[in-house]
C-alpha cells in the first residue's frame, strides 16, 4: 500500500489535564507512522462545564475540513461528527453523562434534560451509523456493549496497548496499590473502607489526586496502614508496581483502564469488581487476579488471600503479563486503515 496521509481527530480538555486518553492518541498517532504512513492529530479543544459547550463541541467536529487526509480516525465524544468520506471511528467513549452516568449524574433530571439526552444520543447514532462512519471500532467490550446498547450499533473490539514498555518487576513487598484520579468513579472508598476488616500488616498505597481526596483521607483517619502519596513521576510510580504485591482498580462501569494494563505488564494480579466494566472482563478471576463484589467486606476477603500467598500472587501476575504482550498498536493500525480503505 502506498504511503497514506491520515488523520487523527481527538478531543484534549480545555485546563490542559492529560491521562490515558491523551497517551492514547498519541500512541494511535505513532503507530500510522511506524508502519510507513503519514499520521497528524488534529485536536478539537473540548470544554464539558454544560450543555451550550457540549453543543460548540460537536459543531466544532462538524466544521472541520478534513479533505487533506486520505483516511481519517475519530476517537473520542464528539470527533465523530466528521464529514470524510473514509471516516472510521474508534471508539474510546461517549459523553457519559448521557448514557450509563445519566441517572447517577441527574438523580431528578428535568424534561430538557431528557430532551438534551435525546439529541446526544441521535447525534452520535447518526454519525456512526453508515455512511457516515465506515466501520465502528472500540477500545474494549464495556464500550462495544454501552454502543449497543443505547445506540444499536455494533463494534469490534481492539484492545489498545500500552504506550510504552519500560513496566518491570520487582519483589512483592506488603502493600497494595490503588493508582490513579481520586474521582468517586472510581470507588477508592470501597477499598480503603475493606481495610478495616483486613487485621494483617498490609499496606495500601493510594496514587493521585482528585475530587474525592479530602472524603477519602477523613474515611482514613487513624489506619497509619493507608499511605496517600498524592502526584508522582513515571519513574516512581512504575517502581511502586514493581513491587506491590497487587494492585487493587474498583471502579464503576470503566471504560477500560490502563490501570490493569499497567499492573499485567508489572507482574502484578489486580483485584477489581464485577461491575467494574472493562478491569472485570480484562481479569480473569483466580488467574490473574480476582473480581468480586463492590463491597468492603467482599473486597477485604480478597485482600486477605493475597497477602496469604505471595508465590500465588506471582503465577498470577505472570499469566496478566503474557497477556499484555499479545497486544499490537502496528495491528490495530492496520486493522483501522484497512476498513477506512474498504479493504474488509
Amino acid at each position: 500500500m502506498s504511503k497514506l496521509n491520515i488523520g487523527v481527530v481527538t478531543v484534549r480538555s480545555a485546563n490542559g489535564e492529560t491521562g490515558g486518553a491523551e497517551r492514547f492518541y498519541e500512541s494511535l498517532v505513532d503507530s500510522f507512522q511506524r508502519i510507513g504512513h503519514a499520521a497528524t492529530e488534529i485536536i478539537v479543544e473540548a470544554d464539558e462545564r454544560d450543555f451550550d459547550h457540549i453543543q460548540r463541541n460537536y459543531l466544532a467536529c462538524y466544521d472541520l475540513n478534513l479533505q487533506e487526509f486520505d483516511c481519517v480516525i475519530s476517537t473520542k465524544a464528539p470527533t465523530w461528527m466528521v464529514r470524510h468520506p473514509r471516516h472510521v471511528c474508534y471508539l474510546v467513549h461517549t459523553v457519559r453523562v448521557f448514557y450509563d452516568m445519566f441517572t447517577t449524574a441527574f438523580p431528578q433530571p428535568t424534561e430538557e434534560l431528557f430532551r438534551q439526552q435525546e439529541l446526544v444520543h441521535s447525534l452520535d447514532t447518526g454519525a456512526l451509523r453508515a455512511p457516515r462512519c465506515k466501520a465502528i471500532f472500540s477500545i474494549g467490550h464495556e464500550v462495544a456493549s454501552r454502543l449497543r446498547q443505547y445506540n444499536s450499533l455494533e463494534s469490534e473490539v481492539l484492545h489498545p496497548p500500552l504506550w510504552t514498555d519500560d513496566f518491570y518487576e520487582g519483589v512483592a513487598a506488603d502493600y497494595i496499590l490503588m493508582p490513579g484520579r481520586l474521582h468517586p468513579w472510581k470507588r477508592v472508598d470501597l477499598v480503603v473502607d475493606a481495610m478495616r476488616y483486613v487485621d494483617a500488616p498490609l499496606q495500601l498505597y493510594i496514587v493521585g489526586t482528585g475530587e474525592a481526596e479530602s472524603d477519602l483521607k477523613s474515611r482514613a483517619s487513624g489506619d497509619g496502614r493507608i499511605k496517600f502519596l498524592g502526584r508522582i513521576a513515571d519513574a516512581e510510580l512504575k517502581r511502586l508496581y514493581s513491587n506491590a504485591l497487587a494492585v487493587a482498580f474498583t471502579p464503576n462501569r470503566e471504560d477500560y483502564g490502563y490501570v490493569t494494563l499497567e499492573a499485567y505488564a508489572s507482574g502484578k494480579p489486580v483485584l477489581t469488581c464485577t461491575d467494574s466494566g472493562e478491569p472485570a472482563a480484562l481479569v480473569r478471576n483466580g488467574e490473574t487476579g480476582y473480581v468480586c463484589e463492590p463491597s468492603p467486606e467482599a473486597i477485604a476477603e480478597c485482600l486477605k488471600k493475597m497477602r496469604a500467598d505471595h508465590l500465588r500472587m506471582a503465577r498470577m501476575g505472570r499469566e496478566g503479563k503474557e497477556w499484555v504482550r499479545t497486544l499490537s498498536w502496528e495491528n490495530i493500525a492496520r486493522r483501522l486503515i484497512a476498513a477506512a480503505m474498504g479493504q474488509v
